[in-house]
């Protein structure tokens, strides 16, 4: 009976180390971080590979100089990348033939690919010019979260679309979030200036954001996935609602729009650089009280994905890192400034 005894009393004490270590070192990374985005000035240039010469890189501080922004963040999407673009832009040149007032970029972000996508992204280059595509590398891997996050930084546009490299969402959906994040913004428009005329309405001024979602979407998937696979989703889908609460049922889409104001709110603030930068973005837009719209839209499964069952500990690492930082404070709330951030 002893012997069981302090079997279990040794049992709950590595229990009871491994979890407040696990704790401290939650605790320290968390603190670590808390300016991880409030950085000093820099001067960022883009390459021409046609000229050779530098770019000026723009600032989401920046008055809009475009009317849509598309970010793809790119990790050794040797692959998968050149269909998708030559769908984005067909469909980007189709519409702005038909519509003189709709101009557009495309900033790829390659984040520390080892295969050929950089230069795959810098043939489109040369094929579209570098105002219409362009070509951020960040040098080494840093997560598709800070890819976005400097992609969205960098983006002239009046609206800022993230997309997947894969084009498992078809680019035409970006429709139905614009059309969405009009009609929110028009009527928050209406109510904060309900003397000014129509005139002076921009779309870039107010803060909306738009998620694209599958949630239509898993009663097939949950019939079709391994069994695991689906207890593994709803424990997933159970620790975001405690991290950032209820309000987005698809938050881990790779498809979402921003109004320019709500990117530079959001996009200034934002510390998780991987997988669950949408969760902290979730977050990050109640903490602002910016407008969110959940719209569905079409998806396949393209072979290929960086997700696997090892992302998973990434994940709840990361929501834990959220929680502890923004809950202690660690993690301040900073308002959009006039100075730029890299």
């Amino acid at each position: 009976m002893e012997f069981l005894v302090t079997v279990a009393e040794f049992g709950l004490s590595l229990v009871l180390i491994v979890f407040f270590g696990f704790l401290s070192v939650v605790v320290f990374e968390a603190w670590r971080r808390r300016h991880s985005n409030v950085s000093v000035e820099t001067v960022t240039t883009l390459e021409d590979p046609k000229s050779l010469k530098p770019v000026p890189c723009p600032h989401i501080i920046d008055p809009a100089e475009k009317y849509l922004s598309l970010i793809v963040p790119a990790y050794n999407e040797e692959q998968r990348l050149p269909a998708a673009l030559e769908e984005t832009m067909d469909y980007l040149q189709d519409r702005a033939s038909r519509d003189k007032s709709f101009s557009f970029e495309v900033v790829i972000v390659d984040d520390g690919s080892v295969d050929g996508t950089k230069r795959v992204a810098f043939d489109f280059v040369r094929k579209h010019t570098v105002d219409n595509i362009r070509v951020i590398p960040l040098g080494k891997n840093q997560g598709k979260g800070e890819a976005i996050r400097k992609g969205m930084m960098h983006s002239r546009g009046q609206l800022l679309l993230m997309l997947d490299a894969d084009g498992a969402t078809k680019v035409t959906d970006l429709e139905k979030l614009e059309s969405q994040i009009l009609a929110v913004a028009r009527e928050e428009y209406s109510i904060r200036n309900p003397a000014s005329k129509e005139m002076d309405f921009r779309i870039g001024d107010i803060q909306v954001s738009a998620f694209g979602s599958r949630a239509h979407l898993e009663e097939k998937a949950l019939a079709t996935r391994k069994w695991y696979r689906n207890f593994l989703m709803k424990g997933f889908h159970l620790v975001v609602l405690l991290a950032a609460g209820p309000g987005i049922r698809d938050t881990q889409c790779g498809f979402k729009m921003f109004t320019r104001a709500a990117a530079r709110r959001l996009f200034t603030n934002v510390h998780l650089k991987r997988w669950c930068f949408d969760v902290e973005l979730v977050y990050l837009c109640k903490r602002f009280n910016i407008p969110m719209v959940e719209i569905s839209v079409k998806w396949s499964e393209i072979p290929g994905s960086k997700v696997n069952m090892l992302s998973i500990p990434n994940m709840l690492w990361e929501l834990a890192l959220m929680s502890v930082g923004y809950r202690t404070g660690m993690w301040k709330i900073h308002q959009a400034r006039d100075t730029q951030t890299t």
